[in-house]
């Protein structure tokens, strides 16, 4: 299940969510400090874990 980072545009609150993708696209995230649901996608880094080394 993919991890999102988001930041609430009303008190500025930066915190991370894991949802399936299912979930992420029914928009119903809020923020966990002041319960806004005025909150922006943080663009954030991937890890990709592979079976083979590099």
């Amino acid at each position: 299940m993919p991890t999102y980072e988001f930041e609430c545009n009303k008190c500025g609150h930066k915190f991370n969510l894991l949802e399936s993708i299912n979930e992420h696209d029914k928009h119903k995230e809020k923020c966990p400090k002041c319960s806004a649901r005025n909150i922006k996608a943080r663009v954030s880094a991937v890890n990709v874990k592979t079976s083979k080394k590099s």
